[in-house]
């Protein structure tokens, strides 16, 4: 919306106003993208308490788990069950206009993502609001939510496919270090590639979600990390000299990372232990959506693998805990999600935050160390 403001310059030119011809400012996205990301942390900030407060009002308290893990969490945290959950709202409103604010309205990337944000946050508020209303966490089944999952990434699929830009890309496999697609097209594979990235980067996200201010601190370098990525494959030169690919359109998805960012920092304000407010599902499904969703666009798919490393650990232990369980009766962790098990080693819950945020900075700056070995 702001960024047609830019036309000011050319009235500025004409009449010789130097105040007019600042407004040329507006067509960068550099500007625009720190632009979004202090106006998303100051949103979250003005607006934070607000929402916490009506939250509250609202009863939308923290569910309870099993009985089992509520004992144990129970002892390590001193019981959070009431803590308003569902405060994805706030971040998410943040997310959404500080983009509608500054992203140029004419790219369909931008209405992309804001679509997938929408959707995956509609999704994880159904999910909130029945696990509060039942007092459980048993919200939508599995089933269902992974077939709603699923029909997003055919939606995307079929965007990507349908785009006439972006189509002869769409198809195409790029792994790190390489030059070159390792693939050129994945043809019905490539539904199977989006859908693995989404669902797999929303549960992980999810999952990351257990302790204050660690999925929140996590998504703002994972975040910033994409819109370094998003800036330099929507820039032809940079992404000529830098040996990735070009992907038109995808610039401007930076301004929707650094929105994400401000937003993320600006919700850990609240979020920060002791949390005031936790992100619940209609946070951290869209969060990890959006993030899935910006790296098919800039073309750095499996990347977001390496750049979002905290959440594929976090995932990951839970997959190795019920195929190990599964299949030997016995756990590998003590308990999973892994910042679960080290606290159940003897780590405090604030020094499991920062070693993941520290982790979580260093696989950002891994990711992008890798766009110079190619």
């Amino acid at each position: 919306m702001l960024y047609y403001l830019y036309q000011l310059a050319d009235y500025g030119k004409e009449t010789g106003s130097d105040f007019l011809k600042a407004f040329n400012v507006f067509q960068y996205i550099t500007f625009r993208a720190l632009a979004a990301g202090v106006t998303a942390f100051i949103l979250s900030l003005v607006f934070g308490n607000w929402v916490i407060r009506r939250l509250i009002s609202l009863k939308l308290g923290q569910p309870i788990r099993s009985q089992e893990e509520v004992h144990r969490l129970h002892e390590l945290h001193g019981g959070k069950a009431g803590t308003p959950t569902m405060g994805g709202v706030l971040l998410l409103g943040a997310v959404i206009v500080s983009t509608l604010l500054w992203a140029r309205p004419t790219n369909p990337l931008v209405w992309l993502c804001l679509f997938t944000v929408i959707y995956l946050g509609a999704l994880g508020f159904v999910d909130d609001y029945l696990k509060v209303t039942k007092k459980s966490s048993d919200g939508i089944s599995s089933r269902l939510k992974f077939a709603l999952q699923c029909v997003l990434a055919a939606l995307i699929t079929w965007f990507f496919a349908w785009e006439p830009t972006l189509a002869p890309q769409s198809a195409q496999l790029y792994v790190p270090f390489s030059k070159e697609p390792i693939i050129q097209h994945l043809g019905l594979f490539t539904f199977f590639l989006y859908l693995f990235v989404i669902v797999g980067a929303s549960n992980a996200v999810n999952l990351t979600d257990g302790l204050d201010g660690l999925a929140a601190g996590c998504t703002a370098t994972t975040a910033f990390g994409f819109a370094m990525l998003t800036y330099a494959a929507g820039h032809a030169i940079i992404a000529q000299y830098l040996q990735i690919p070009f992907v038109y359109f995808s610039g401007e998805l930076s301004v929707i990372c650094m929105a994400l960012v401000g937003a993320a920092l600006g919700f850990l304000w609240w979020n920060c232990h002791p949390a005031r407010v936790f992100m619940g599902d209609t946070g951290s499904l869209a969060i990890g959506g959006l993030l899935g969703v910006v790296a098919i666009a800039s073309k750095q798919e499996l990347l977001l693998a390496l750049i979002g490393g905290v959440f594929v650990l976090e995932a990951g232990s839970v997959i190795l805990q019920v195929a190990s369980f599964k299949l030997t009766g016995k756990r590998i962790f003590k308990m999973s999600p892994l910042h679960h098990h080290f606290e159940l080693s003897g780590w405090k819950e604030s020094t499991v935050i920062v070693r993941f945020w520290i982790l979580s900075i260093v696989f950002a700056l891994l990711g992008l160390a890798t766009l110079k070995l190619r």
